[in-house]
């Protein structure tokens, strides 16, 4: 999977191929884990995941921004962004320092 983004359907394959699940499975599978996902981030904020990183739901105020075109100063309202932080296991296994696939 090195290399092209990774979808649900690559995500079902993959499964189909490593657990033996059939396709169907697979994808239900897959959507149900994605959805489990979504959930727990509206309901508690934080979703973690060992070896892998965790995502978290955060607050942004609201900020004043600016036009670079015309410089004119716009209100940025305030909103809730999805930010992840990958644990350190992950990024030893990218920059090749652990086992796996850099």
């Amino acid at each position: 999977m090195a290399g092209d983004t990774v979808t649900r359907a690559r995500l079902a394959e993959a499964v189909y191929q490593e657990v033996g699940l059939s396709r169907t499975e697979s994808s239900a599978l897959v959507d149900a884990i994605l959805d489990e996902i979504s959930h727990s981030l509206l309901a508690d904020g934080t979703v973690k995941i060992s070896s892998f990183g965790t995502f978290a739901v955060r607050e942004k105020g609201e900020r004043v921004g600016r036009n670079p075109k015309t410089g004119e100063e716009v209100p940025i309202l305030p909103r809730r962004v999805l930010v992840f932080r990958a644990s350190q296991v992950l990024k030893d296994r990218i920059n090749g320092d652990g086992t796996g696939e850099p």
